[in-house]
C-alpha cells in the first residue's frame, strides 16, 4: 500500500512533468529549439525568433534546468532532449508539448462547462491561438507514420485507387498530411480536402505547396453535414473525424454513399474505445479516456467499431474492421456495391 509520502512524491513527478511539457510548448511554439540550431545567448536567440529577450532569457534558464539546454556562461545550447523538441528533428517530441497544452486547455473548460452541461463543440478548438496551428501537425508527426508503416500496406484499397487513377476525399483533412502522404505514395492519386477551419486549409495548402503536390491534391473550407462533389470518388476517408458528426450519423453515411462509386470505398479511422472498461488502466489507452472527456466537452464521444460497421450496413455499405496498434486503432472500409 502507497503511503502519503509516496503518493506525494507521485504527484510531484506528475507536476514536474506537466511543467516540463508546457515549457517546452513555448519552445515549439515560439521557434526557440528551432533557432537554437546553433548556440546563442538569450539576447541572439531572441532576435533569432523574434520575441522579447526579457522573457527569452527566463525561458533558457527554466529550460536549462528542465535539461533542454546546457550552458557556457551565457551561451545556451540544446542537449539531446533539446534537440528532440526541434519540429524539424526526425521523430520530434514536440507533439507531446502541444498535447499537453491542450489537454490543460480541455481540463479547465470540461471543470466550467460540468456545472451547467454545455457542449461548445469543435469551437474549442479555436479559443486558443497558439494551439489551433499546432494541431494539424501534431496529428501528422503523431499518426503519419503510423499511415504510412502500418496502414497503408495493410488495406488494398489505396493500391486500387491508384491503379484507377482516383480521387479520395478527406473530410476534416486538418493541414493535409493524409492526402500529401497519398498523393506523395501513388502517382495517380488525387486528392480533395474539406476543413471547417480556414486556419487549418492554408496551411495545407502551403505544405502542400511545398511538396509539389498542388496540381494533384486541393483544399476548400466547408462544414462535413454540407460538402457536395462535383462526380462521385473512389474513396472517401475521415481521419479522427466520425466521432464528431455521429449525432447525424444516418445523414453523414448516406452522403459517404451518395459521394461514392460503385465499388468505392469509404475510409474510416478511428481510436478504438474498448469494450472492457478494464482495459482503460492499460498504459496505451489512458489517454483515450482523458481524450474522450475533451470530446464530451466537444459534443462528441469515441466510438466501438461495431458501431461504425452498423452505420454502415444502415447505408447500404458494406464493412471489413481492421485493428493496428495492438487493437488500439480500428480503420473500417466501407465499400459502396458495384
Amino acid at each position: 500500500m502507497s503511503t502519503p509520502d509516496v503518493m506525494r512524491q507521485q504527484a510531484m513527478q506528475q507536476g514536474q512533468g506537466a511543467m516540463a511539457l508546457a515549457l517546452a510548448f513555448v519552445g515549439v511554439t515560439r521557434g526557440l529549439f528551432e533557432a537554437l540550431s546553433t548556440p546563442a545567448d538569450a539576447e541572439t536567440l531572441a532576435a533569432r525568433a523574434n520575441v522579447d529577450a526579457g522573457y527569452v532569457r527566463r525561458w533558457c534558464d527554466a529550460a536549462y534546468a528542465f535539461g533542454y539546454l546546457d550552458a557556457e556562461g551565457d551561451t545556451f545550447r540544446l542537449t539531446e532532449l533539446g534537440e528532440m523538441y526541434r519540429p524539424s528533428t526526425a521523430g520530434s517530441l514536440f507533439p507531446f508539448a502541444v498535447q499537453s497544452v491542450l489537454t490543460a486547455h480541455m481540463a479547465d473548460r470540461a471543470s466550467e462547462l460540468m456545472r451547467t452541461g454545455e457542449r461548445p463543440g469543435e469551437r474549442v478548438l479555436g479559443e486558443r491561438k497558439n494551439i489551433l496551428p499546432w494541431f494539424g501537425p501534431m496529428l501528422e508527426a503523431s499518426f503519419a507514420g503510423f499511415f504510412a508503416r502500418e496502414i497503408v500496406p495493410a488495406l488494398d484499397v489505396f493500391a486500387a485507387l491508384d491503379a484507377r487513377g482516383g480521387t479520395a476525399v478527406d473530410l476534416g483533412c486538418g493541414n493535409g498530411w493524409y492526402l500529401r502522404a497519398l498523393a506523395s505514395r501513388f502517382a495517380n492519386v488525387r486528392g480533395i480536402g474539406l476543413d471547417g477551419f480556414e486556419e487549418n486549409i492554408r496551411h495545407a495548402e502551403a505544405d502542400t505547396a511545398r511538396a509539389g503536390l498542388s496540381e494533384r491534391v486541393r483544399f476548400r473550407v466547408g462544414d462535413l453535414h454540407h460538402y457536395t462533389v462535383e462526380e462521385p470518388v473512389e474513396l472517401v476517408a475521415m481521419n479522427r473525424a466520425l466521432h464528431h458528426v455521429w449525432d447525424r450519423k444516418d445523414e453523414v453515411f448516406a452522403k459517404l454513399r451518395d459521394a461514392l462509386k460503385p465499388g468505392g470505398a469509404a475510409v474510416i479511422w478511428e481510436p478504438r474505445w474498448p469494450d472492457d472498461r478494464a482495459q482503460l488502466r492499460d498504459g496505451r489507452r489512458r489517454a483515450m479516456a482523458f481524450q474522450n472527456l475533451s470530446e464530451h466537452v466537444q459534443g462528441n464521444h469515441f466510438l466501438r467499431p461495431d458501431e461504425i460497421e452498423a452505420a454502415m450496413r444502415g447505408a447500404g455499405l458494406t464493412p471489413t474492421t481492421h485493428l493496428f496498434g495492438e487493437g488500439t486503432e480500428a480503420v473500417v472500409v466501407g465499400v459502396r456495391p458495384a
